[in-house]
């Protein structure tokens, strides 16, 4: 049975150890406003806090925008101090979404601009609809990415790439965005949802806390030399022998059965 939280601007729902977040404000694009991350910053804390979620499936409503950027209405009456503050918000809320124990796919349709590129950005794996659009418009607005493009999109694309995007502030469409490596897959509209399911249902399959520390090692080596990284995988590559799930899998492959895995 699916769980439903209700929120004014995002729809959370919990099915089958997959959480389900819907930017849900399609008359406005999906446009991120300070509403919609605080409801966000609420979501990530219940599936945080879940030992029913496994996989993070982020979307947008409707068939025009992921989130076509953040709210130019309420960034225009912004001085300084308000504009810094609102850059904080959003960055402290994605960084807390790329750090969540569970994989997130952001399953992207339509426009991914400014802050929708960024919270895309933020998710372990991306699969794109085949009228997916995505930029960084911001320059041409007076301003910079400030939900972190100038560097996550950097780690992405490599950092000449990132430049020729953001400084161009170009719409960039979906062949390309595939090519230079912004997504992992491109399907048709209509199979968006089902092709994340399905590879959420993938991760599903294999050991809960083995996943979760594949993710943890990956991001955080990549934040620390070579030599410090290939030590944190040694360790926890033997702490994980120290688990039931390590004993399972190994015994049902031995034994040709399908494993059954525990979280522990």
């Amino acid at each position: 049975m699916a769980k439903m939280v209700n929120y004014r601007t995002i729809l959370l729902k919990i099915k089958n150890n997959i959480a389900t977040l819907t930017i849900n404000r399609p008359q406005a694009m999906n446009a991120l406003n300070t509403e919609v991350l605080q409801e966000i910053d609420q979501a990530l804390d219940k599936i945080s806090a879940s030992q029913d979620v496994q996989v993070v499936v982020v979307t947008g409503a409707g068939n025009k925008a992921f989130v076509a950027g953040a709210d130019i209405k309420e960034m225009a009456a912004k001085n300084a101090v308000q504009g810094q503050a609102f850059s904080k918000l959003g960055n402290e809320i994605f960084t807390k979404l790329s750090k969540l124990k569970q994989p997130v796919i952001a399953a992207v349709n339509g426009y991914a601009l400014g802050g929708g590129l960024e919270l895309a950005l933020s998710c372990d794996i991306r699969i794109a609809s085949t009228n997916v659009k995505v930029g960084q418009p911001e320059v041409g607005l007076g301003i910079i990415p400030g939900f972190g493009a100038t560097q996550r999109l950097s780690r992405a694309i490599g950092p000449a790439k990132a430049k020729e995007y953001i400084l161009t502030a170009r719409n960039v469409k979906v062949d390309e965005a595939l090519r230079v490596g912004l997504f992992n897959k491109v399907v048709a509209p209509e199979h968006l949802l089902e092709e994340a399911y399905k590879m959420a249902e993938r991760i599903i399959g294999n050991a809960p806390l083995a996943v979760q520390n594949a993710k943890s090692v990956i991001n955080e080596g990549a934040e620390i030399s070579l030599g410090q990284a290939i030590k944190l995988e040694e360790n926890t590559f033997g702490l994980l022998f120290a688990t039931e799930d390590q004993k399972e899998g190994m015994q049902a492959f031995s034994k040709k059965r399908k494993a059954e895995f525990q979280n522990r």
